[in-house]
């Protein structure tokens, strides 16, 4: 089923942390396998209805612009905003035209298998401004951790504790209500979007999610992304999305 919502595909970024690649090549052009990650992404969200992209550009714009042209090759409609300057992760939508009905954000440089779909419709079922895919991480601490009280006494010891938490996946489903918290050509990303609705007391929800992801922003992360796309091609690009 097709979805006339709006896809808004955050490629603007200079990505220095895959550095000397990036030099020469926009990181959402890096291949994964034998496909550009952003090209993955398009397919996965063709495969799942969405059809109306919006990509925001500033370093090497013109090779994605280039390379994607104007979507038609996918049957989808590509249109492009530029970033004259960084405007973090939302300060972009200020940019975009048209944002009148619940929309998806997400970052352009993401190898993940969720379901679209499921997600735009989690949102627009709830009575939410904003949705937030997490999916769960565990980080340990190396160290014996003390807890002590108000007088610095022992009351606890734990060796090596895992603590769990709930990350930002880098994809969004916003009202366009959110587009007026959004100040104009400053820079202006999540985290603040966060604070702002924490402060006014608007509601967010989360939308857990237990499947495939990987954010390829570093070296380490961009290895283990080809590999993994190599392992679970099928669940990363479904059928029909291959073609």
């Amino acid at each position: 089923m097709i979805n006339d919502a709006t896809v808004v595909i955050l490629a603007g970024g200079k990505g220095t942390r895959l550095a000397p690649y990036t030099t020469v090549l926009p990181k959402p052009l890096m291949p994964v396998g034998d496909w550009p990650i952003l090209e993955i992404v398009l397919r996965q969200l063709r495969h799942y209805g969405f059809r109306n992209i919006v990509i925001s550009v500033g370093y090497l714009a013109e090779l994605i612009r280039a390379f994607l042209g104007d979507g038609s090759r996918w049957n989808m409609n590509i249109r492009y905003v530029i970033e004259d300057k960084p405007l973090g992760t939302i300060g972009p939508l200020r940019l975009i035209e048209g944002l009148d009905k619940p929309f998806i954000v997400m970052n352009g440089d993401l190898l993940t298998d969720i379901n679209y779909a499921e997600l735009y419709d989690y949102h627009t079922q709830g009575a939410q401004e904003a949705t937030v895919a997490v999916i769960e991480k565990k980080v340990q601490v190396s160290l014996g951790v003390l807890d002590t009280d108000s007088n610095n006494r022992l009351v606890g010891f734990r060796e090596k504790p895992t603590h769990t938490y709930s990350a930002s996946m880098g994809i969004y489903v916003y009202d366009p209500s959110i587009v007026d918290l959004v100040p104009r050509d400053i820079h202006y990303g999540f985290d603040n979007l966060m604070l702002d609705m924490l402060s006014q007391e608007r509601m967010v929800r989360t939308y857990p999610f237990n499947g495939l992801w990987l954010d390829i922003g570093r070296h380490e992360d961009y290895a283990l992304a080809s590999e993994m796309f190599d392992t679970h091609r099928q669940r990363f690009l479904p059928p029909d999305s291959s073609k």
